[in-house]
């Protein structure tokens, strides 16, 4: 199936539902035809887990049998060239109910408020958040064997929806290839007379796109988060923290490079994008860096560029490096034309000296960086505005800064348990005044920091607010600049 014609029929179908257009009906029922009914149902199942990530089983389901109908009714021969605008009123009224069937979203109700074209424009571009956390686990072969025996129709109904709402941000070529093979494997090896030899070919045979799978949708996750600008200096962060010995110069074109990917990729319909253009990122971080640092050699030295790719993502930080006390940009640097590069090296300093600081708290000073820029560089006098507003933004992060470097530090060292032990007498000596409950709030509270976002992998949206919520305690609930 060629994604140029998944393309054609997703973006057909999403105008068609909410717009009712002639040309649009001729398009969706071409390609309906086309691709008959169940590859047309399979590939709503995807796309409308993709959209609604927090949705139901049951409310996709329903979405689902609500598309497939509204095609099936109107693309058949003799039907009215009206059948496609009747329909998609009668779905925007349904998701409008109190009672509507369909994926629950909170901006439904001002959608609601409006009628007719605009009402169905609004309810189109709802579209739910990412998952902090992929939740699809993949059962034991036996277990998926005997699930697809008992309805193999419910098996991979239930599959498509829980793995395109957990890789909802992988792009859409990707997924489709990434379901259409394991399904393939399941109705393969489950009928195989030796269905053990048959999963471990398959799955070594699926490897690469299993990978392509998870890497791509926490590319485009952290993409979708940041946007481009912040998503280099995210990377550029992180290649800093794990080859402190390079200088700016080298790591800067890689991050660009990943944001330039994501950019292209993300939201791509080309079959090969993504994997082409990661590959070739990845054969440049190897030739820069591999001369650099042992670690990222030995990442490099695999056949496999996506197994080298996953291997360098997954490479914790290197320990800090002695170095001295970064110079700050002063004020007419940061006030001039590469103001932002001079914030940007500044902080790029600061990560490779504090290895243990989370990509969170880094993405934060980006924002406070380009705040403090966008705030006073315009002013009748920047330098008096940059050095009252420097000077508040450092006692509300200093504090922030050190606890997040001391506890993703003992995080990435500690067992857990110990980890966990090690927090509770700190925090004990720290707050000898709070109860038991208090203490154990607390300890619950840096557990969960630590756990969600002192990992290479950490979901930003999330982190995020946890950084928000650490800041408004520091600030002991006063107002914050930050």
């Amino acid at each position: 199936m060629r994604a140029a014609l998944v393309l054609l029929l997703f973006l057909a179908a999403a105008q068609a539902i909410h717009r009712g257009k002639a040309y649009v009906r001729e398009k969706v029922c071409q390609e309906y035809r086309m691709l008959g009914k169940e590859n047309f149902r399979t590939l709503t199942i995807i796309t409308n887990s993709r959209k609604y990530s927090n949705g139901t089983f049951e409310e996709i389901g329903h979405l689902v049998r609500e598309i497939v109908s509204l095609a099936e009714t109107c693309c058949a021969d003799g039907a009215d060239p009206s059948c496609y605008d009747a329909g998609s009123t009668a779905l925007s009224v349904k998701s409008c109910r109190a009672d509507s069937p369909f994926p629950a979203h909170p901006g439904a109700a001002e959608c609601c408020v409006h009628q007719g074209l605009e009402r169905k424009l609004c309810l189109a571009a709802l579209r739910h958040p990412p998952q902090p956390l992929p939740r699809y686990l993949q059962p034991s072969d036996k277990e998926l064997c005997q699930a697809f025996r008992e309805d193999p129709r419910e098996f991979a109904d239930r599959f498509l929806y829980e793995y395109a709402s957990s890789y909802s941000q992988a792009p859409l070529p990707v997924l489709l290839a990434s379901t259409r093979t394991f399904l393939s494997m399941v109705s393969t090896c489950c009928i195989s007379s030796a269905p053990t030899a048959c999963f471990l070919k398959e799955k070594l045979e699926r490897k690469t796109l299993s990978l392509l799978t998870l890497t791509s949708n926490r590319i485009c996750s952290r993409f979708s988060a940041y946007g481009k600008d912040k998503v280099s200096f995210s990377y550029l962060a992180s290649l800093a923290q794990k080859v402190p010995s390079a200088p700016l110069e080298d790591l800067l074109p890689l991050a660009e490079d990943t944001a330039e990917l994501s950019a292209q990729c993300c939201d791509s319909v080309a079959e090969d994008c993504m994997h082409k253009k990661l590959l070739e990122h990845t054969a440049k971080v190897c030739a820069t860096l591999s001369a650099r640092d042992g670690r990222f050699a030995d990442c490099c030295t695999g056949k496999n560029l996506m197994e080298n790719h996953f291997c360098i993502l997954a490479m914790p930080p290197a320990p800090a490096p002695e170095l001295p006390k970064a110079a700050e940009p002063t004020n007419k640097e940061l006030c001039g034309k590469d103001g932002a590069l001079h914030a940007t090296r500044f902080l790029f300093e600061l990560a490779r000296r504090e290895p243990s600081l989370p990509d969170a708290v880094l993405a934060k000073l980006y924002d406070s960086a380009g705040k403090l820029r966008g705030e006073c560089c315009s002013t009748k006098d920047p330098s008096a505005c940059l050095d009252s507003k420097r000077k508040r933004m450092e006692a509300e992060l200093l504090p922030l800064l050190e606890k997040a470097s001391q506890l993703c530090g003992q995080y990435n060292k500690l067992p857990f348990l110990d980890f966990k032990k090690r927090l509770r007498e700190s925090l004990t000596q720290a707050e000898p005044e709070a109860s038991p409950a208090q203490l154990e709030q607390l300890l619950e509270q840096r557990v969960s920091f630590a756990s969600t976002c002192c990992l290479p992998e950490a979901p930003p949206l999330l982190c995020a607010s946890k950084v928000s919520s650490e800041l408004a305690e520091v600030c002991k609930k006063e107002s914050c600049l930050l």
